[in-house]
């Protein structure tokens, strides 16, 4: 398989991705997916993926282009599906529309599809091509293939700080940190999980809404709370806006107290799931049953103790801090609860992927770094 690409392959395909970005907030449990249709270097049509259950960006594309899709060459950020889910498989419909080529930056880690629409489209005799912009799409969908790959969401910590490191005064108290433009950024890393996980301890202490508040979002994300003896109170703000809530907790159901919070709870809405055996809370059967019930971006809003934890386990695959321009003192409450360490290699490493200004703070993306 070439995987030689002249310019304007380059620049469709970045068109394509630009196309995908547009589904950020709205296609989960489905991959961001965009396409453009071309011939003769000159685009004939353009579509993205909005809603699971809609049309798939290649089918819309097709519409658009018409009969002229015959012969034409298709951009596509994701592999075609092969298989019926909630829509038919695109990997047809391209095939239906008699097209010349296909390229797609990666392939599909669906095992419904998973090479199947690439080989599809070969025994058309139509041209496949992949690999192009790959490292792109990847991040665009990093949350979908890890659940397809390895049955875990993609989990992204974020945190607000001073520059001494510290989330919180001595008292709790740490709104706001951060400024404005800051704060205004969380909404749409929010926009784009698919849960958002919290601590009970954070929920007491702050009693959060944990929602997105933007008009044009058309679903909120599932709101979990890591809550082992049922100390959520009914009366929580979480309760008061629209989405679901998922409460995780290890409670002894056969005491009668347990059963009360839990009818209380339940009544407000919430679903209650015991997700470990024993009195310590199971991070990774947590993170897998995220998985099964299709999320695949988790935000984590919490405190340094479910975070630190998160850390300690290498369950976490990006930080996004932001750091805001003051100074709270030895007192205040740190970013992580971690173990003491005795030698820097020992330390937790991570690499800075992206920095951006906003405001008088700024945002920081990192991701770990394997240890040498």
């Amino acid at each position: 398989m070439t995987r030689e690409f002249n310019e304007f392959d380059t620049a469709a395909m970045g068109r394509a991705l630009e196309l995908a970005q547009r589904g950020l907030a709205t296609t989960h449990p489905n991959p961001r997916v965009g396409c453009v249709i071309a011939k003769r270097e000159r685009i004939l049509a353009e579509a993205w993926h909005a809603r699971a259950g809609e049309p798939h960006a290649e089918v819309l594309a097709l519409r658009a282009a018409g009969s002229a899709a015959a012969g034409a060459t298709v951009y596509v950020t994701l592999e075609p599906c092969s298989h019926h889910g909630r829509t038919p498989p695109c990997a047809n419909a391209l095939i239906d529309a008699k097209v010349a080529r296909v390229v797609f930056a990666v392939g599909d880690p669906d095992p419904r599809v998973n090479g199947q629409g690439g080989e599809a489209l070969r025994r058309a005799n139509i041209t496949v091509q992949s690999g192009l912009l790959q490292a792109a799409a990847e991040e665009l969908n990093a949350g979908f293939i890890k659940r397809m790959q390895l049955g875990r969401p993609w989990v992204r910590i974020k945190s607000a700080m001073s520059l001494d490191g510290r989330t919180a005064l001595a008292s709790g108290a740490s709104q706001w940190i951060t400024g404005e433009e800051a704060r205004d950024d969380v909404q749409r890393w929010r926009a784009r999980s698919a849960a958002i996980l919290t601590g009970v301890g954070t929920l007491l202490a702050d009693d959060p809404r944990l929602n997105v508040r933007a008009p044009e979002i058309p679903f909120q994300p599932l709101r979990v709370v890591m809550d082992s003896l049922l100390r959520t109170p009914p009366g929580s703000r979480l309760f008061d806006t629209a989405g679901d809530v998922l409460i995780s907790t290890t409670a002894d159901f056969a005491a009668p107290e347990t059963i009360a919070r839990a009818a209380a709870l339940e009544k407000r809405g919430a679903r209650i799931e015991c997700m470990s055996r024993t009195p310590r809370t199971d991070l990774p059967a947590m993170l897998a049953r995220l998985a099964e019930l299709e999320v695949n971006e988790v935000l984590v809003e919490a405190g340094p103790t479910l975070s630190g934890e998160l850390v300690r386990q290498s369950l976490v695959d990006e930080l996004l801090i932001y750091v805001a321009p003051r100074l709270l003192g030895p007192q205040a409450r740190p970013l992580f609860d971690l173990p003491v360490i005795e030698d820097l290699t020992d330390a937790q490493r991570f690499e800075i992927v992206e920095t951006c200004a906003l405001g008088s703070d700024l945002r920081l993306r990192l991701k770990p770094r394997a240890r040498p």
